[in-house]
């Protein structure tokens, strides 16, 4: 038992002194100009992605008429809880359609034409 207050007691001492002497290093300036982020777009990444999002709006235009199908015939049949769920997948199905127009929208105005590329 008196060991370990011994051990507590010296080591509460070390972290005292260390954080005293950190506390001491540290400086406080200000940067004179601030450093704001930059984007750059590499077009050639982003013209190859094109492609593969107007693939997958199309799967999700497929997609998104067949799954309202199996909820109305969900709800119809009592079934909510599924159709609940059902209609969670096309309201994310939507965002990620938006999503992916807006992608697009960038893609184009960085790069110049986006539909050019698909």
């Amino acid at each position: 038992m008196f060991r370990k207050l011994i051990a507590v007691a010296a080591l509460s001492g070390t972290l005292a002194i260390g954080a005293a002497g950190v506390a001491s290093a540290t400086t406080t300036t200000s940067p004179s100009t601030p450093s704001g982020t930059t984007h750059t777009v590499d077009c050639t990444k982003a013209l190859a992605r094109v492609p593969k999002i107007k693939a997958l709006e199309a799967k999700a235009a497929a997609y998104v008429p067949k799954a309202q199908a199996r909820q109305a015939k969900a709800t119809a049949a009592g079934h909510t809880k599924w159709a609940a769920r059902i209609g969670k997948r096309i309201t994310r199905v939507h965002k990620l359609e938006a999503r992916g127009t807006k992608i697009l929208a960038r893609i184009s105005a960085a790069c110049g034409s986006a539909s050019s590329a698909g």
